[in-house]
């Protein structure tokens, strides 16, 4: 047995593989170069060209571009109305930001727990958390599986209140033949390097109600009617600013990037499939370590791969494995802690416990790596540091 190299020995890779990583070609530079000779660096007509294409992307009638993945959540907790005294059911296992934008907005998120075996939103969990005060319900496409948007449709439509889809590990992933970006009230994306394109920093909502779309179109210009390109086209200096908003603006060459990127998604989603099902072939052969489950009728867009150390047979900490593969240049991590057990959510008054399956779930989850540029070596040395350490590991 190869000596593991946190105990000095030789390690698979000489240099660091991450977990995720942003490709960019000449022709997404050039597209940015184009826009940054041309008269218009924001608010221009890029903007709106990626939005048409990123609706058209996720079979959507609206879509509206913003800064950030947290921005888009954001932007689809106002545009829903949330505000002081309301409930919004989140999963305990996603970013914060999923919970950070209900509290954003003066509403209370309420955490409900998530399938063991896919960590997504378990909808019976949803059902048992909604009272009076509840206005809707945030499913997280973990990992880039969707959730169960037809059992949660349900639970949504019973009760009167708002599905809205973080859907920012998923884009490019499907549910019963449609697209994600397609299935919820309010869609949202994140376009950060890691993600499956990316603008630098970057999201997306997207939606069919053209009411919601242009809520959040002048939430994300400070609450103000009209911007620079469309007061330039009027000929007028006068705007009015009708509602609190934020500056959550995506820039035109941001958009020209995106939409260069978007072209080449199919390509690049396929690509993450192919590792995904190398990883799982592998894994089969490895009782220790157990992907998650991929459900029925769903497109899997793979944001993320993760999979689960059985700690029974190994004697060892998910800790000191993280650190093992750490040692052997496989920059693997872990999505996510519960939410509240965050020091902030803590502080608000969230104790352990609320949701058994995402904490015990918690305690052996580890991210490998997972992009569309990895190279066949590159998935071969994840598989065979996996193999080298769970093996020395066994109980």
């Amino acid at each position: 047995m190869s000596q593991l190299a946190i105990d000095g020995g030789a390690p698979v890779r000489s240099t660091l593989l991450p977990y995720g990583h942003q490709q960019l070609d000449e022709a997404d530079i050039e597209a940015v170069v184009q826009v940054l000779r041309g008269a218009w660096l924001t608010t221009g007509p890029k903007v709106a060209e990626f939005e048409h294409g990123f609706a058209d992307f996720v079979s959507a009638k609206e879509a509206a571009a913003v800064s950030s993945g947290t921005a888009a959540l954001h932007s689809a907790m106002y545009a829903i109305g949330i505000g002081p005294g309301d409930e919004v059911i989140v999963p305990a296992m996603t970013f914060a930001a999923t919970a950070n934008c209900v509290v954003f907005q003066g509403g209370t998120p309420i955490f409900a727990d998530v399938d063991p075996d896919t960590l997504l939103l378990d909808p019976d969990q949803v059902e048992a958390k909604i009272t009076s005060h509840t206005k809707a319900i945030i499913a997280v496409d973990y990992a880039g599986q969707p959730c169960d948007y037809e059992a949660l449709w349900a639970v949504a439509d019973r009760n009167g209140l708002a599905l809205v889809s973080d859907a920012c590990h998923a884009l490019g992933s499907g549910y019963k033949g449609k697209p994600v970006g397609s299935l919820a009230d309010l869609s949202t994306f994140s376009l950060h390097p890691v993600k499956h394109i990316t603008t630098g920093e970057g999201g997306v909502v997207t939606t069919d109600d053209p009411d919601l779309a242009h809520r959040m179109r002048i939430f994300r210009n400070h609450g103000i009617t009209s911007d620079h390109r469309q007061r330039e086209e009027q000929g007028s200096w006068l705007y009015e600013m009708v509602d609190l908003g934020y500056n959550y603006r995506l820039t035109d060459f941001q958009c020209a990037l995106g939409m260069s990127q978007l072209r080449k998604l199919p390509l690049w989603v396929a690509r993450r499939q192919e590792i995904a099902r190398r990883y799982a072939v592998a894994f089969a052969e490895m009782p220790a370590v157990e992907p998650l489950r991929v459900r029925d009728h769903v497109v899997h867009a793979y944001h993320l791969y993760v999979v689960l150390v059985d700690l029974k047979q190994l004697d060892v900490t998910r800790g000191q494995i993280f650190a093992a593969l750490r040692a052997e240049n496989i920059g693997v991590n872990v999505h996510y802690m519960p939410v509240y057990w965050h020091p902030y959510y803590r502080k608000l008054g969230y104790a352990r416990g609320l949701c058994p399956v995402a904490e015990a779930i918690y305690e052996r989850l580890i991210s490998l790596p997972m992009f569309h540029s990895m190279t066949d070596q590159d998935i071969e040395d994840v598989i065979e540091a996996v193999g080298k350490v769970v093996d020395h590991y066994v109980a």
